[in-house]
């Protein structure tokens, strides 16, 4: 027998019809206690063990939920007709919930491409889609629908968590040199999201997986270091800018008053008010204007 999941195809009966049948083997069973001689009450025992076995066949199931039959430890199909039914009563039923889950998977402290630590987490949408590998490749080493349903939790969030390390340790959190190219966490976005999510369910292939990265952030031991460095680069390139603006307007004096030909300057001189000029527009502060205070 192939290890996949497929249909369940033995006997079904609506619960409702046999209910009814129910109802009559148990007037059945009346008359013949009634009844009284030997053979009546022989049958009335046998009727009620029927009885009892069958009771034991009934399932309900709703939308997005399936059962796991198995015949004594076979496997014998997957049920995920809604309504109320009867199955043979000697089946096992795994309930299997279909529904799609979210799972807030806490940040964890890893270390990216070049070792810095870094804080990152993620939000994880899965449902199961292959019942037969979330109920005979998952061990939950005690049985019950319940307690099945919470181990298979807690291995996604396992398997979630090594996922995340894995891709996270591939890439760097940011671009300390400034490459464009380069893809990191910060900045890959999608791409970082679906390389998880092929990981995930690489790990977790019973299951269908939607991944995004929701928090990501420096450890608090370097955060303050490097929060240090991107202002130290962020005034570097604001330096550029008002540098190139400052060139680009000196640049653009000079040549106005060499065309109108306002004044003429020698080179001393326009070193001189280059100098000023630069020192004006490339200054933190705003110019003053220095008042001669001395006596004549």
């Amino acid at each position: 027998m192939a290890n996949k999941e497929f249909e369940y195809h033995g006997p079904i009966v609506n619960g409702f019809v046999m209910l009814f049948i129910q109802l009559l083997i148990m007037a059945g069973i009346v008359l013949l206690i009634i009844d009284a001689s030997t053979m009546a009450v022989v049958t009335a025992i046998v009727l009620g063990i029927l009885w009892v076995i069958m009771t034991c066949g009934y399932v309900m199931l709703e939308p997005n939920e399936s059962f796991v039959l198995i015949f004594f430890g076979n496997y014998s199909g997957t049920f995920r007709r809604t309504g109320y039914h009867w199955i043979n009563p000697f089946m096992t039923k795994r309930k299997i919930s279909l529904r799609i889950r979210n799972l807030d998977v806490e940040p964890i402290k890893v270390n990216d491409k070049v070792g810095n630590p870094i804080l990152i987490g993620l939000v994880l949408v899965w449902r199961i889609k292959d019942t037969y590998k979330a109920v005979f490749d998952l061990d939950s080493q005690s049985r019950g629908n319940n307690v099945h349903n919470l181990a298979f939790q807690t291995f996604v969030s396992i398997q979630s968590d090594a996922a995340l390390r894995e891709v996270a340790g591939k890439y760097a959190y940011d671009d300390e040199n400034d490459n464009e190219h380069l893809l990191t966490l910060r900045s890959g976005g999608e791409e970082i999201n679906e390389q998880l999510e092929h990981k995930l369910n690489e790990r977790l292939a019973m299951a269908g997986m939607e991944a995004r990265i929701n928090y990501l952030a420096y450890a608090p031991e370097i955060a303050a270091v490097m929060l240090r460095r991107q202002q130290a680069s962020a005034i570097i390139t604001a330096r550029e800018k008002i540098v190139e603006g400052a060139v680009t307007m000196v640049k653009l004096a000079l040549d106005r008053l060499e065309k109108e030909e306002v004044v003429k300057l020698d080179n001393e001189r326009k070193a001189a008010m280059i100098g000023n000029l630069l020192v004006v527009l490339c200054a933190d502060d705003a110019a003053q204007p220095v008042v001669n205070t001395s006596a004549n």
